[in-house]
């Protein structure tokens, strides 16, 4: 039977690396999909990884019905076989009810993959109403890692590396950035609530108030003052 699958993750965790794998393994067979994407980092009408593959997507935008289109498409001779949505936490609810609808009426699997929660970890609509509808949610297995090493299960949208939690739900951006731009970066949930990057983490490392003693120092300050920095051992 045919299925709305959602595969849900955090950023940096392969989602669109999986959207390309399933595209591939797939057409390999000889089967015919549409992908569609929405807001990617590459630009409009592309699906791309981090890994540096890059397809042609149509380009899903706020007005855009994935029925009406697919419909027409069938009717007019052409030829799909399943669906590929990446990006989907940007849809609205009813481009999701859309997609259900795909599956149940024009006997279609679709392949939907987002990220599940935003910076302030709120659940996007689209993916509220993916988890609402789908037949499967399936979490990705490759786990992204906060800067601690600890399984990063939250997005911290970022500006010159400190983590800001107000501003408008969608703004695209990537986890790899420069300088003041607005950027983001996957967090553990602790390191979420306290709101502590790795920049923000290596400024509190590198502060005065927590640098260690250099061991010159600590020998000149020993020899200065006649006392041996050598433990005495007791029997």
């Amino acid at each position: 039977m045919p299925e709305l699958v959602f595969f849900s993750g955090t950023m940096d965790c392969g989602k669109s690396t999986l959207a390309l794998q399933i595209e591939h393994n797939r057409s390999a067979r000889g089967l015919q999909g549409m992908i569609f994407t929405r807001d990617d980092r590459a630009g409009k009408g592309k699906l791309s990884s981090r890994l540096g593959l890059v397809t042609d997507a149509v380009e899903a935008a706020g007005d855009f019905d994935f029925y009406a289109y697919l419909v027409d498409r069938l009717s007019q001779g052409g030829r799909c076989d399943y669906v590929i949505a990446d990006e989907a936490q940007f849809l609205a609810p009813g481009q999701v009810d859309q997609l259900a609808r795909v599956v149940d009426d024009l006997d279609l699997d679709v392949f939907a993959f987002g990220i599940t929660t935003d910076f302030r970890s709120k659940l996007f609509p689209g993916s509220q109403r993916l988890v609402e509808l789908a037949d499967r949610v399936e979490v990705l297995q490759v786990e992204a890692l906060c800067w601690c090493g600890a399984r990063a299960t939250h997005n911290a949208r970022t500006v010159g590396g400190a983590m800001v939690v107000e501003g408008a739900q969608v703004v695209v951006g990537d986890v790899h950035h420069s300088g003041d731009e607005i950027g983001y970066e996957v967090l553990c949930r602790r390191h979420h609530r306290r709101r502590m990057t790795a920049a923000s983490a290596r400024a509190a490392v590198l502060s005065p108030d927590v640098l260690p003693v250099e061991v010159g120092d600590r020998a000149g300050a020993g020899d200065r003052a006649g006392v041996s920095e050598r433990p005495t051992v007791r029997p």
